[in-house]
């Protein structure tokens, strides 16, 4: 949301705002497809992803042009998925990660962002940290940033069990963000870090025991996902 640039592509472009919860769910998909599935499928999604961003373009508010399709832009929002991703990992599964499983998740995540023409892709966590810092000029938060901020934060589906882990959740997003980050979002009063930081644990733990025994876990081990 930092990003003007890549703000922008998603506020000119898509129904997010009417269709929070669709939007969710394919960006989960392509997540889940490329990292998971078969080869062949991920990079199909990968294919029709790319068709998309190449007719997309818009003007910023101050009159700068974009490309969605822009591999700076399309960077950022590999290193800053892929730092969370395994950010989120690191505190509530594994936080005794070693250093080098570290950094060949990022080597491995960076395939997929080869094939959604990135650039520049960092292949360590260390080259990550640096080029999210290298960006730091760029970033802004304006009234936009902060009202799909907003709207993000207080999405509800309308059932009470799901409505209070997702404010969970999403309370432990914000909360694996840089300070400085946070700084710029304005973090708004809410639980203690401690108290935000226990529940998503527990909601972690208890989505896990929720799945036990689904199709989806008892997958055959695999090798990496290779795109070309």
């Amino acid at each position: 949301m930092l990003h003007p640039a890549v703000l922008a592509g998603v506020w000119d472009h898509s129904d997010f705002r009417a269709d929070m919860h669709g939007r969710l769910r394919r960006t989960a998909k392509f997540i889940a497809t490329t990292t998971y599935d078969h080869a062949e499928n991920g990079q199909a999604m990968i294919d029709k992803v790319n068709r998309i961003h190449a007719k997309l373009a818009g003007v910023l508010p101050d009159g700068t042009p974009y490309r969605v399709s822009d591999p700076s832009l399309l960077a950022w929002v590999h290193v800053t998925e892929t730092i969370s991703f395994l950010d989120a990992w690191f505190r509530y599964a594994e936080p005794d990660m070693p250093m080098a499983e570290q950094d060949a998740y990022f080597d491995e995540m960076a395939r997929i962002g080869a094939a959604l023409q990135a650039d520049p892709l960092p292949r360590t966590r260390a080259e990550a940290e640096a080029l999210i810092q290298s960006y730091r000029s760029q970033l802004r938060a304006d009234a936009r940033t902060h009202e799909v901020a907003r709207l993000v934060m207080r999405q509800r589906v309308g059932s009470p069990a799901v409505d209070a882990a997702a404010g969970v959740i999403m309370q432990a997003g914000l909360d694996l963000l840089p300070e400085w980050a946070q700084a710029m979002h304005e973090r708004p009063l809410g639980p203690p870090r401690a108290v935000t930081r226990a529940g998503a644990l527990s909601t972690a733990r208890f989505i896990r025991w929720a799945f036990r025994g689904s199709p989806n876990t008892r997958v055959h081990p695999r090798d990496v996902t290779r795109y070309p």
